[in-house]
């Protein structure tokens, strides 16, 4: 059994008008034709590159983003595991070094003034518990020439220098707490900074 009966038969069409077209006219179709593929084409292209180029800004600002967290994350983790150390330092080795540099730089400071100054008389205050070690200093250096004089209102690592007019004075403790003031200040501004991010 054939289909042909369910399909429509064209072959009593009527003739209509024929069409021809010229050898000009189709090359300007083809034209016509290449340049609007051409055009989608280069569109299509433009268009990924487009999209390649805002994906891989957005992947650069997401790894630069997680660069930057990770450094603050190493960042605030090394200075939390520094805080301990310094602290530690800065009350425990920090004052016998300080202790133990007093007689040195005060040996150094007495030769530059009693070279600068000549032959005047020197007076050094310092407190009792300084006392044994800068006596054992001035007896061990016959070329320092000095009269030592315990002062109850100076404190330990706290010396005084007179020589004539001029005085100088050297405060090891406040230079330790200048040192501790530093270190808690940096650690608090990490902190607020840390807290602020």
């Amino acid at each position: 059994m054939s289909i042909a009966h369910l399909l429509e038969n064209f072959d009593g069409a009527r003739p209509g008008r024929q069409v021809t077209i010229s050898d000009v006219s189709l090359e300007e179709e083809r034209l016509a034709a290449f340049e609007t593929g051409y055009q989608a084409g280069w569109d299509d292209s433009v268009k990924a590159r487009t999209e390649d180029d805002r994906r891989i800004t957005a992947d650069l600002a997401q790894n630069l983003q997680d660069l930057r967290f990770t450094y603050a994350e190493a960042h605030g983790a090394v200075m939390q595991a520094l805080r301990p150390l310094l602290t530690q330092m800065t009350t425990a080795v920090l004052p016998r070094l300080a202790q133990e540099s007093l007689g040195p730089r005060l040996t150094e400071m007495l030769h530059d003034l009693a070279r600068d100054q000549g032959r005047l008389d020197i007076g050094i205050a310092i407190s009792p518990d300084d006392a044994p070690r800068i006596t054992h200093l001035l007896e061990s250096d016959p070329a320092i020439e000095a009269t030592l004089v315990e002062d109850d209102t100076l404190g330990p690592g706290q010396v005084s220098l007179r020589f004539g007019e001029a005085e100088h004075e050297i405060d090891l403790a406040e230079v330790l707490a200048g040192i501790d003031a530093a270190i808690r200040g940096f650690f608090d501004q990490t902190q607020q900074g840390k807290a602020t991010a």
